[in-house]
């Protein structure tokens, strides 16, 4: 499939997609039967990778530890124990930033807190 079927089908945009694509984390490849342009194509593959990273954004990764994901996952590199630990240290590192989030709201409150008093 083409770029634009690729996005209708995932819901992500051509523009996504393509920096997708420059990051590594995707690959297209090119009809070698078709001379006139230079089109890429995708295969379903690509979706479940696609959908891979959408999800791994959604739950706080970064652009270099999807890449990291993706390799795990798809080059079979890394053992499950290998695989297990790259999601326990995701793991550990939202309960950092659960617990600095936690501290940030508190000191909101109390400046809050603050400068209500003074205006009174």
């Amino acid at each position: 499939m083409l770029i634009n079927e690729l996005a209708k089908r995932t819901g992500i945009s051509t523009h996504t997609i393509r920096f997708y694509e420059k990051s590594g984390l995707i690959k297209g490849k090119r009809d070698e039967n078709v001379k006139s342009n230079k089109y890429f194509h995708y295969d379903d593959e690509t979706v479940e990778k696609l959908a891979l990273i959408i999800d791994a954004k959604s739950i706080g990764f970064t652009i270099s530890e999807i890449a990291q994901l993706m390799d795990a996952w798809y080059s079979n590199k890394m053992t499950v124990a290998d695989k297990l630990s790259v999601l326990e240290e995701k793991l550990v590192s939202i309960e950092e930033k659960i617990k600095q989030l936690k501290e940030m709201k508190k000191m909101i409150a109390q400046f809050k807190k603050s400068v209500a008093t003074e205006g009174c």
